[in-house]
């Protein structure tokens, strides 16, 4: 099982007044805000303090409040930041000019409804704000609703899905529940990069490199790969993760970085780049040259290099939009299904992670900045896996 710290509870923008014999709550919601220009940059920010009467008051037709009850910050996240404008992250939930919320997955709870078709008290999984509090122009489905708001039109459905979860348990939590919200969604990348490579035969190539070996994308990927005898799968890696790349024993072989030009140069090759990192793809490329039948772009831990001039060589790095292949394969397959394997897929994925990964929680601003500091500074380890709530 997973290694867990207590669970929290966290109440910290939430207060009890007493007036007279009246109680009330009164609410202040907080925000980690993003600035666009300059991910390294961040904030925490607050709205104004709000009775229930008064917060109650501010919801129309249709909406409802719900108040975020955990999110998982990972690596992904960073992606979401640096693609913001470019893949319109920062059109999710929408603020001041210049500064971004940032998506994340997570689970919250129905605290107040305007809507008919949708009940107090619900808990929900989805795509929420690193915040506090989501208030959503709700539409019910037959899993849970969507966000109709008019911002939202041109958002892949896969973003803007609420799907109903049971009320938690104590057992739900010490079991899967925690992992599937670190997993979840970079598996589904990984899911369906694989089927995308699958589809396409591999291009050809008899071997998949995969960048950035040591982060959870990149070892969902390799498990993924895994199902396909055919493939060689090869990890690359700082030195320094080497043995915990191994560990996962998920890939063929691990190389750390410096000896990339170690590897057979004329084996038909795939990279699959999760670093951002140019100066490592674009020595890639120039070791296997002819050799290197599809570069396939997804993540950016390593985003500082992303603004690297070096010259790539041979097939240019084709960016994965994992939305489209989702898009595609419901229609092909059908929601059910498609859903039926990537949930057969990530179970068997954390029945695996169960051996190397810890969930670490922690609650409150101060532990929100904390954790986002660590990941644009690359500092979190490949082994945990971050819960909070703010």
């Amino acid at each position: 099982m997973p290694r867990e710290n207590q669970e929290f509870v966290p109440r910290e923008n939430q207060e009890f007044v007493r007036v007279g014999v009246a109680c009330f709550m009164i609410y202040r919601y907080m925000y980690l805000e993003i600035d666009r220009s300059d991910i390294r940059n961040y904030r925490i920010t607050a709205d104004q303090v709000l009775t229930t009467e008064q917060r109650v008051a501010t919801l129309g037709d249709g909406e409802v409040l719900m108040r975020i009850e955990k999110f998982a910050l990972t690596s992904n996240n960073i992606s979401y930041a640096l693609a913001g404008d470019f893949l319109d992250y920062w059109g999710f939930f929408p603020t001041e000019a210049g500064w971004g919320r940032l998506p994340a997955m997570g689970f919250g709870v129905v605290e107040f409804s305007k809507n008919s078709d949708i009940a107090t008290g619900g808990r929900y999984f989805g795509f929420y704000p690193v915040a506090s509090h989501h208030i959503v122009q709700a539409k019910l489905t037959s899993t849970g609703f969507i966000d109709i708001g008019l911002h939202r039109e041109k958002h892949a459905m896969t973003y803007r899905n609420f799907e109903k979860v049971p009320a938690k348990t104590a057992d739900e939590i010490a079991a899967n529940e925690n992992a599937s919200l670190i997993f979840r969604g970079l598996f589904t990348t990984s899911f369906l990069a694989e089927d995308f490579l699958r589809e396409s035969e591999f291009f050809g190539a008899t071997q998949v490199i995969i960048t950035s070996a040591s982060s959870k994308t990149s070892i969902a990927l390799a498990q993924c790969l895994r199902t396909n005898k055919k493939i060689q799968i090869v990890g690359l890696t700082a030195p320094a993760n080497v043995d915990f790349v191994k560990l996962v024993d998920l890939y063929d072989d691990v190389v750390p970085y410096d000896e990339i030009e170690s590897l057979v140069k004329d084996l038909r090759s795939v990279v699959v780049d999760m670093s951002g990192n140019r100066s490592i793809v674009a020595r890639v490329h120039q070791h296997f040259a002819q050799s290197l039948m599809y570069s396939c772009a997804i993540g950016a831990t390593h985003w500082e290099s992303t603004r690297s001039t070096t010259n790539i060589v041979g097939a240019q790095p084709q960016f994965f939009f994992a939305p489209s292949q989702l898009s595609k394969r419901a229609k092909q397959w059908g929601r059910d299904e498609l859903n039926r394997r990537i949930n057969e897929g990530l179970e068997n994925f954390i029945g695996d992670a169960h051996s190397w990964l810890r969930i670490d929680y922690s609650h409150g601003a101060d532990a929100v900045s904390e954790v986002y500091k660590q990941l644009v500074g690359g500092l979190v380890r490949p082994e945990v896996g971050h819960v909070l709530a703010l």
